[in-house]
This record gives structure tokens, C-alpha cells and sequence, in this order.
């Protein structure tokens, strides 16, 4: 088994996840799903694991799907990213069903999702992800931070999240604030 990488803002939802899949740390570009090995751990880090297995083809879509996301990200009414989205949307399909309650009365809706063919299954996931984020748009943000590639679904109350963390932009860009009031005051 190959080496884990930790990589930052772990846990968003899946389709901003995958985006974060490349990041930039200590001024170096890092590409978790530059290997079979980094496919393993994304699925992993994102509960995919129990339902799908990593493979060339798998990873091929991933890397798909994750550039046509990064294309919406950056204008969502490009025609040909929407296109290729719904491309791979088309590879899989929702059976909703009524889940049997107690004593046999009806229950809660459940769903499963059927693939044309399986290595489908994580790239459709991140794909449908981002149509649950469309409920909210304004909401997907990429970090402040210009030279952050981070991306994030703002959660916070009143919806002005900037960072992709507060403990590493955030706080980056406090501090040079703080240095440039500190410059500004000998200079004065």
C-alpha cells in the first residue's frame, strides 16, 4: 500500500471534494488522484469505498468529471462543461422505492442508483452532488485566498464563508493585515 497523503479541506461534499483533490501546499501542486493508490484514498475519505472499486476506468470518469466541474465552477453557463455533465449523469439511474416502516406500514423513501456500467458509479456521485448543490449556488465559492485552488459549499449562518479554513488562509491573510497596517504605521 502506497503512502496516504494528507491533503486540506477534507469533507466537503463529494463534487466539491473532488475538486479539492488538487491543491497547492508550500507552493508545490498536488494531484491526489495522480495514482490508483489516491483514487483508493479519495473513495475512502468519502464513504465511496463501500460502494465502488477502484479502477482505471473509474479514475479516467473521475478526472472527467472533475475538469467539467471545474469548468462550471468557473462559468456555470458553459455550454460544453453542461453538456458533458449531463453526459455523465445519463450513465446512471435513480430507482426510488417506499421502505417498509414498523409492523410493515409504510416507512421513508429510499432510493438505489443503477450504472450502465459500475466504474460509472463515483463520477455520477460527484456529478448528482453538484446538482444538490445548485439549490444554493451563491453558495459554492472558491477560497479568497488567490493563491488557493480550494473550493467549498458555504454552510455558515448568514453565508459569508471566505476561506477554505480559517486555521490556513484565513489566518495567512489576517497576518498580512496585520503586517501591512504595521508597515503602513512606520511609514507614516
Amino acid at each position: 500500500m502506497g503512502q496516504h497523503r494528507d491533503r486540506p479541506l477534507v469533507g466537503e461534499p463529494v463534487a466539491m471534494d473532488l475538486l479539492n483533490t488538487r491543491w497547492v501546499g508550500g507552493g508545490v501542486e498536488h494531484d491526489l488522484l495522480d495514482s490508483m493508490e489516491g483514487l483508493r484514498q479519495w473513495l475512502a475519505e468519502t464513504g465511496l469505498d463501500a460502494r465502488f472499486e477502484a479502477g482505471p476506468a473509474a479514475l479516467d470518469r473521475l478526472l472527467r468529471v472533475r475538469g467539467t466541474l471545474g469548468s462550471l465552477i468557473a462559468d456555470p453557463g458553459e455550454a460544453v462543461a453542461r453538456a458533458e455533465l449531463n453526459d455523465v449523469l445519463v450513465r446512471g439511474c435513480v430507482r426510488r422505492r417506499l421502505l417498509e416502516g414498523a409492523e410493515g406500514g409504510p416507512g421513508t423513501a429510499g432510493f438505489d442508483v443503477e450504472f450502465d456500467d459500475p466504474a460509472w458509479g463515483p463520477a455520477w456521485t460527484a456529478a448528482d452532488g453538484y446538482l444538490d448543490l445548485l439549490r444554493a449556488p451563491e453558495r459554492i465559492r472558491r477560497c479568497a485566498n488567490p493563491a488557493c485552488v480550494l473550493v467549498f459549499f458555504d454552510t455558515s449562518k448568514n453565508g459569508t464563508r471566505r476561506w477554505c479554513s480559517m486555521a490556513g488562509c484565513g489566518n495567512r491573510a489576517k497576518a498580512a493585515r496585520h503586517q501591512a497596517r504595521g508597515r503602513a504605521g512606520r511609514t507614516a
